[in-house]
């Protein structure tokens, strides 16, 4: 029970705020987000979720969300100034010397073991930090090592990271590492932005109300999540499946196998939550583009629904396949523009004068 306290000098209460999470089920117009977060939730071995697009779409509101859904779930967030032994944790060898005993300080990754870990602009996080948040939110082990001695946790959570790509990018090595991966664009229907004003007002006024009204959905969908992950030891891949995933893998052009097992893991994490006894080809390809968008050679995250890629064209203004004959004849081109400091003038040719004799020089001999 939350007790109010008090300022003395000032004889004010202060009364303790906790702060509601949007219902998850009430979430508008995020599907991929959303189912993207479930097969995380359900199988933490996926590696975590990155969600990357501008500011103020709703990518925090729904880690957040995810969290209240699951039962007893903790939410802990890594802050941008977080060192490394904040974020894994370290030991106390001093007490080695004392009485034998050595002592684990746990990070936030031991904290956060069975809820979510939210990392907001992950890409701007220094490189060995997220290294090392990564490996292990994939591996669910942490192992703490200080002059020689090492320790291991259990460090199972479902890692969700944020970013907008404006800020910076990540190194492909980790973004390679991440899990699962969503694009989110900024919304451009009038009746969904509607919709998600409307929510959004109703959560603001009355977060009770709110919840109340989505209560029944978000029951049956954190059961679903608990049965689903307690179903997941008892599906299988059938060899049609591993071999869908690994032509998946090559048509995209990815490097190692890492986006072959993640599909797979979402794959039998769908079917699961579907409630389904054996993984199929179709869910390989539902969650395909999930797994593929942020590894593919290119190096460019998911692109949002809708979103084009402009393509290259040749100096001529021809394409690739034309002829010599097809291209039409080349007109003699300007003089190259200088390279340098603004301003810069061409070099132009300049005629050589005759230095004529000074006046009490002697002549230079032949």
């Amino acid at each position: 029970m939350n007790h109010p306290m008090t300022i003395p000098e000032l004889d004010i209460p202060l009364e303790s705020a906790t702060r509601a999470a949007f219902p998850f089920t009430a979430l508008v117009g995020q599907p991929q987000l959303q189912l993207a977060l479930q097969l995380a939730a359900i199988d933490p071995g996926i590696g975590g979720v990155l969600i990357s697009g501008p500011r103020g779409t709703a990518k925090s509101t729904a880690a957040r969300a995810l969290a209240a859904l699951l039962p007893g779930a903790p939410f802990v967030t890594l802050p941008l100034a977080a060192s490394l032994e904040q974020l894994v944790g370290t030991l106390n060898v001093e007490d080695v010397l004392r009485d034998g005993q050595v002592r684990l300080a746990p990070g936030l990754v031991a904290r956060a073991h069975n809820g979510v870990l939210y990392v907001d602009e992950v890409n701007l996080l220094p490189d060995a930090l997220v290294d090392a948040l990564l490996d292990v939110a994939a591996s669910g082990v942490n192992t703490v090592e200080r002059d020689g001695i090492s320790q291991q946790h259990a460090a199972r959570f479902v890692l969700v990271g944020t970013m907008n790509p404006e800020e910076g990018e990540l190194r492909p090595q980790l973004l390679d590492r991440f899990g699962l991966s969503v694009a989110l664009a900024t919304p451009v229907d009038a009746a969904e932005r509607t919709a998600i004003l409307r929510a959004r007002l109703g959560f603001d006024e009355n977060p009770e109300g709110l919840g109340a009204q989505h209560a029944e959905e978000q029951a049956a969908l954190s059961a679903a999540l608990v049965a689903a992950r307690a179903a997941l030891p008892r599906l299988s891949w059938p060899d049609a499946v591993l071999r869908h995933a690994a032509a998946c893998a090559i048509a995209a052009g990815v490097d190692g196998m890492r986006a072959d097992l993640v599909m797979l893991r979402a794959a039998r994490a769908l079917a699961a939550l579907q409630g389904r006894g054996e993984v199929t080809v179709d869910d390989v390809d539902a969650v395909a583009e999930l797994a593929l968008a942020h590894r593919r050679p290119d190096g460019s995250m998911a692109q949002p629904p809708g979103h084009s890629r402009s393509t290259g064209s040749s100096s001529s203004g021809s394409s690739p396949s034309q002829s010599n004959s097809e291209r039409p004849q080349e007109q003699p081109s300007a003089p190259p523009t200088p390279q340098g400091d603004w301003g810069a003038l061409a070099a132009q040719p300049e005629g050589i004068a005759k230095v004529q004799r000074m006046a009490g020089w002697p002549p230079k001999k032949a």
